[in-house]
């Protein structure tokens, strides 16, 4: 079962808040009146099943949003040859090896890495 929304009209905001970006991210929601739910994903993180369904609303291998400088990285194994199913696996195992801050919308989801790209899913 996943908590990610399924409709256009629900947002959700994958959120740290200790991260400036993450926050900065918040923030454009907020002056915008966009209503959505926020995750502190590192306090309650995403199942395996909700981390493939965000691989596929993202619609780019989980490389391409992980945190490979973490220490969490090289403490599961994975190596520059990993798989996407190895790394959603250590997503899953260490949160903290998601980027962030990601806004899902519906089926669509982005990263906001400048935060300003979240706005392309308004």
């Amino acid at each position: 079962m996943s908590d990610l929304p399924d409709s256009d009209s629900s947002f959700m905001l994958l959120h740290n808040p200790r991260c400036s970006k993450s926050r900065a991210a918040r923030a454009l929601l907020e002056e915008r009146g966009v209503e959505f739910a926020e995750r502190h994903y590192l306090d309650d993180p995403l199942t395996l099943v909700e981390l493939y369904e965000l691989a596929a609303r993202l619609g780019s291998s989980p490389r391409a949003w992980s945190r490979r400088g973490e220490e969490a990285w090289s403490a599961a194994n994975l190596w520059d040859d990993a798989d996407d199913d190895a790394i959603l696996r250590a997503m899953s195992a260490h949160p903290i090896l998601i980027e962030r801050p990601i806004l899902v919308r519906g089926r669509r989801a982005v990263v906001g890495r400048p935060p300003e790209r979240i706005l392309e899913l308004l």
